[in-house]
């Protein structure tokens, strides 16, 4: 893929550009919004050649693959406005559509846009450091060349996994919320390092780094999360009251609760789409 247009251009399409920008010597990039802020951000943070279109009839006609980067509750009154359809209708061979659109499901963006070929992604924020998450679903007409495609430029930007469409809501409440409930435990571990006396920037700084180091000894080592916990926790030690009191507050069933709640939010969204 040559050129790449984005239909949005905030913050993750943002990320997605420079990432994959940076991946690729030869990619170029046709943008469109309704932003000028937002557009000139994008164009500050890709490397590559960017062009600003004035429509999104321009971006299908130029691009290989068009992203659509529209905030979920514009997203039905954006497209009609764009006319979309009009101009994949006189085109033999449409473009790629990617959408990072939450809740968006590939047939209503098949019924909004005209278009049959199709990739559904979940990314989430940490794209924007390019350590994001993603998760892919495809329309049936999407080639396995396009497929690859597709998992090459997400892969820019972090990690990417293909799943089945009815699986799509359950990375939402997994990974693409995921994020806030990380930051919510981190806020929590500072708090708490200050409440026990430590200065506020030295708890930030511990409390970061064990996150990340925690993280990427389980990732690096390949073992059970619970293997790992074990190996830290003593007979009658700090380690194992603390894990007494997260298991009186119902820490596991807590989490599990928060990402059932952002998958079942994410279906109703979708239904309404």
């Amino acid at each position: 893929m040559k050129t790449i247009g984005f239909i949005g251009a905030g913050q993750m399409a943002q990320a997605l550009a420079a990432g994959i920008g940076s991946a690729y010597d030869d990619v170029t990039f046709e943008i469109t919004d309704p932003s000028d802020e937002a557009k000139t951000l994008f164009c500050s943070k890709v490397s590559s050649s960017v062009q600003i279109r004035e429509s999104a009839g321009e971006i299908f006609r130029h691009c290989d693959a068009v992203f659509l980067a529209i905030k979920p509750q514009y997203f039905h009154a954006a497209l009609k406005k764009l006319a979309i359809q009009e101009s994949l209708a006189d085109q033999a061979d449409s473009p790629l559509v990617v959408s990072i659109v939450a809740g968006v499901s590939i047939d209503s963006i098949a019924e909004a846009t005209g278009a049959t070929k199709i990739a559904r992604v979940m990314p989430n924020t940490p794209c924007l450091i390019m350590e994001g998450a993603s998760a892919v679903a495809f329309s049936d007409p999407v080639t396995p060349e396009q497929q690859q495609q597709v998992l090459d430029l997400l892969g820019a930007v972090g990690t990417v996994d293909t799943v089945s469409e009815s699986l799509i809501d359950s990375v939402t409440g997994l990974s693409g919320s995921g994020p806030a409930y990380v930051f919510t435990f981190i806020e929590s571990l500072i708090d708490a390092g200050v409440l026990t006396g430590l200065p506020r920037d030295v708890a930030r700084k511990l409390a970061i780094q064990t996150v990340i180091g925690s993280a990427q000894l389980v990732a690096q080592s390949g073992e059970h999360p619970a293997v790992l916990r074990d190996r830290v926790t003593s007979p009658g030690g700090t380690t194992i009251a603390a894990l007494k009191q997260l298991e009186v507050n119902d820490f596991r069933g807590t989490v599990i609760q928060a990402v059932e709640a952002a998958t079942a939010r994410a279906k109703e969204l979708g239904a309404k789409s």
